[in-house]
């Protein structure tokens, strides 16, 4: 057993994953679950550890390793950088689907005209951080928490009015992107292709953008495991906090390795 991996009965889900090694793939969220939260999506601190971890895991899981984000790839990229790990990003509207290959576009960008319009809800408060993603806007309220009514209202008639839009609430933010997408469709696209295909998938995520991709994996066989925050409690959680969910990765590059020199011997 390896400490702090979580709290409560649910943890024993992340146990088995490291008793059992073989033939998973893993699918993890960025904020909340690899890196804590941070005043401003830039403000993110990333360990050294951490990326050489993830690297290290990839290619012991045969390349079987997948950001799920709601941040654009290319802002992934730059913090993980040298890594270019497959990934998907704006809750499934652009995809990578090989390690180090191009990133595609698979929803329109917003129109301009919208995108402007959600833009000038920043100047509401200075509190307000608007996030431009191409195919998404997020408005972030994390520095101004009582206009969360108000804005969820603006952004709500928004949507309201458009049948392919759909509005994402998360950690004191709210999203408007397209309709259709999902990081559970992204997991589900990525499940079927290589290296991917045939593998038990593992999801991990702390927060509402990340439910679909853990319900996609448990449809798919696979495990779900959630990270203690804002969204789930700690005693439904499997990990108490991001602390734990690197301990656990560490834990399970670990069983990979001895995994790799069991096979090998």
């Amino acid at each position: 057993m390896i400490k702090d991996t979580g709290v409560g009965p649910a943890a024993r889900r992340a146990q088995a994953v490291l008793e059992s090694p073989r033939n998973r793939a893993l699918f993890v969220d960025i904020d909340g679950t690899l890196l804590g939260m941070a005043p401003t999506p830039d403000g993110v601190c990333v360990p050294p550890r951490l990326v050489c971890l993830l690297g290290e895991l990839a290619q012991r899981l045969g390349g079987a390793v997948a950001l799920l984000t709601g941040r654009r790839i290319a802002n992934a990229d730059r913090l993980f950088e040298p890594l270019r790990l497959i990934a998907s990003g704006v809750h499934g509207t652009e995809l990578r689907s090989e390690k180090g290959g191009e990133i595609a576009m698979l929803a329109e960008p917003l129109s301009p005209l919208l995108a402007e319009a959600i833009t000038g809800l920043g100047a509401i408060a200075s509190g307000i951080l608007i996030e431009r993603k191409g195919s998404g806007i997020a408005v972030h309220y994390r520095h101004a928490p009582a206009l969360r009514q108000a804005l969820e209202c603006e952004l709500g008639a928004i949507v309201a009015s458009r049948d392919d839009l759909v509005l994402r609430r998360g950690r004191m933010v709210l999203e408007i992107g397209p309709r259709g997408f999902s990081k559970g469709s992204a997991l589900a696209l990525l499940a079927s292709r290589p290296p991917f295909a045939g593998r038990c998938p593992v999801m991990v995520g702390d927060d509402v953008g990340d439910e679909s991709a853990l319900l996609e994996a448990e449809r798919l066989g696979g495990v779900a495991l959630r990270v203690a925050g804002e969204h789930f409690s700690r005693e439904a959680a499997d990990f108490a906090g991001v602390a734990s969910v690197h301990a656990w990765l560490e834990a399970l590059a670990a069983a990979l390795r001895l995994q790799g020199e069991k096979r090998s011997s």
